[in-house]
């Protein structure tokens, strides 16, 4: 009978992954920063996945000869007073005569698709390297580290400009070089928290039970050394999405047609006091879509503050 009725009880330790994890999500939620972060990138997520049904024209379309429309034109909204016989472009028209709204509708998708590729890619190499780093130690872990304070000793935008020309120019470039200059802060987050966990009482109780290396700092050390990660992954987000505007800006990025918020405020520069909703617009999408990710990021850096946990 006590076996059954031990059966039947919950797992102790799933029990209390469960509470702490519904513990941190209270906090998070807690968190005005965090709330309105999230709420801004569900909203460019919607935006992103349904850019076809949002966008009024495909963004890379030429309305010459289409519609009575020219270069560089104003924004024209119908219900603001725009003549009824003028074709409706809510955020004007850019040099190439396309529609600028359906051009940064699409671009949120590839400044998405930017920040979250190099950071996965950059979290993936940078915990390899940190992990192995603070867990073995000696001479493996001066060599990694000292490799990586090398990258860190150059400015990254300019490392990345470096990387880029020699790979050449093109949007997967610019995202091989974001990635490798932001793979040294992982590493060092994730070497930081496993040199701090693996002297915990339950590491060395795994040891001595005869628990394997990679068993131990794959089910041990890593999970409760993920945290800071995932604060610092959400912050490099935003780090890589200003980059790679900042490398198209520069015409390393994505090249043209892409409609990239970066290449459409460098083909555009010029155009500040004649157009200037060409520059504006595309601006201010980088800088609400930077701003959501900071805000999240420091929402959740306050939610998963140890020493927040035990004031509670």
């Amino acid at each position: 009978m006590s076996t059954v009725a031990e059966s039947l009880k919950p797992d102790r330790k799933d029990y209390r992954a469960n509470s702490l994890w519904r513990l941190t999500l209270r906090r998070i939620f807690r968190q005005r920063s965090a709330n309105v972060g999230m709420a801004i990138f569900l909203i460019l997520l919607i935006v992103a996945i349904f850019a076809p049904v949002i966008a009024p024209y495909d963004p890379n379309e030429v309305l010459i000869g289409k519609e009575n429309v020219g270069k560089r034109q104003a924004p024209c909204i119908h219900i603001l007073g725009c003549p009824a016989d003028q074709p409706q472009h809510i955020l004007g028209t850019d040099g190439n005569v396309r529609d600028e709204f359906s051009r940064i509708i699409y671009g949120t998708r590839v400044s998405l698709y930017v920040g979250l590729t190099t950071v996965i890619f950059a979290i993936i190499i940078g915990t390899i390297l940190g992990a192995i780093a603070g867990f073995v130690g000696g001479w493996l872990d001066n060599v990694i580290m000292r490799l990586l304070d090398v990258l860190l000793a150059f400015p990254s935008l300019l490392l990345a400009i470096t990387i880029v020309s020699v790979l050449g120019k093109g949007l997967e470039n610019a995202l091989l070089a974001i990635a490798i200059v932001s793979i040294p802060v992982y590493a060092r987050v994730v070497r930081a928290s496993v040199l701090s966990v693996k002297e915990n009482e339950y590491v060395s109780a795994s040891r001595a039970l005869g628990g394997s290396s990679f068993h131990i700092l794959l089910n041990r050390i890593l999970p409760n050394a993920v945290s800071p990660l995932i604060v610092q992954g959400t912050l490099g987000i935003a780090s890589a999405i200003l980059n790679a505007a900042a490398l198209s800006f520069l015409g390393l990025g994505a090249q043209p047609p892409t409609p990239e918020w970066g290449t459409m405020l460098g083909s555009e520069r010029s155009q500040v006091f004649t157009a200037p909703h060409l520059v504006f617009f595309p601006g201010i999408a980088i800088m609400i879509t930077v701003l959501a990710f900071n805000l999240l990021g420091d929402g959740l850096r306050d939610a998963i503050d140890p020493r927040l946990n035990q004031a509670e």
